[in-house]
């Protein structure tokens, strides 16, 4: 009976359980955990997104797997979970960028625009007839020269961060990041520091399974190549002829 009771709940996405529990939203974040990680860091000039973009076969061009977005020119998202529930929230945080621009004739604060993103995150775990969105994102920028980094779940919920991640083996790097990190970490060391994060869920992770972007006052969302992140490697003292060696 207490089945059956558990999977009436299942089936409302806008159901409370008895003990306070919605449980579409416990399967959106489940579905967010399968995912290959992201990470996001905060340093003294920017803010750092990088992401695990390992294709799942080899025939697939890895340049397809899209995990970074840019959504204006000072404001970028790494994603972690369903890639296609993730395009739609990035589609509508670029509408939203442009609705400011347009309305106000400036930018859009970053945390002006992360609070209208999980607010209508939020909409779809109150709502018959929806689901809430399987993803995750990471939300970067630069507020008036001030890097600032924020994370949205499936329920909803803005937080702000000076190092997360999102996706699979959350739970061990950010135990990583946290030790790691430090208020005056350079941009440089932001960038081995998200390698050498990324490399916690799985080390044999190389510079073409790995998407990096950076924001910054002066350069604004830019990301990097095959080439500069083959340098990041390096500077994080990543021996990859080692990996090879493994194999």
């Amino acid at each position: 009976m207490r089945g059956n009771d558990q999977q009436a709940y299942d089936r409302g996405t806008s159901l409370f359980s008895p003990d306070g529990r919605i449980y579409q939203v416990e399967y959106a974040r489940e579905a967010v955990s399968r995912g290959a990680p992201s990470v996001g860091i905060r340093t003294a000039d920017g803010v750092v997104l990088a992401a695990q973009s390992r294709a799942g076969s080899s025939l697939m061009e890895s340049e397809s797997i899209e995990k970074l977005h840019k959504i204006d020119d000072h404001v970028g998202a790494a994603s972690a979970g369903h890639v296609a529930d993730a395009r739609q929230l990035i589609d509508f945080a670029r509408q939203q960028g442009q609705v400011s621009q347009l309305r106000y004739g400036e930018p859009i604060d970053v945390e002006a625009l992360t609070k209208r993103l999980t607010d209508h995150i939020q909409e779809n775990t109150q709502r018959g007839g929806t689901r809430p969105y399987g993803a995750a994102l990471l939300i970067g920028g630069i507020d008036n020269g001030e890097p600032r980094l924020f994370a949205a779940d499936p329920s909803g919920t803005p937080n702000e961060w000076k190092a997360t991640v999102i996706g699979g083996s959350g739970a061990d790097i950010q135990e990583f990041l946290e030790e790691e990190w430090d208020d005056e970490i350079s941009h440089d060391d932001g960038l081995a520091l998200a390698v050498r994060a990324l490399r916690v869920a799985t080390d044999e992770l190389g510079p073409k399974e790995v998407s990096i972007s950076t924001l910054s006052a002066d350069e604004g969302y830019r990301s990097l190549s095959v080439d500069e992140i083959e340098e990041v490697f390096d500077d994080a003292d990543i021996d990859l002829d080692a990996d090879e060696d493994d194999e």
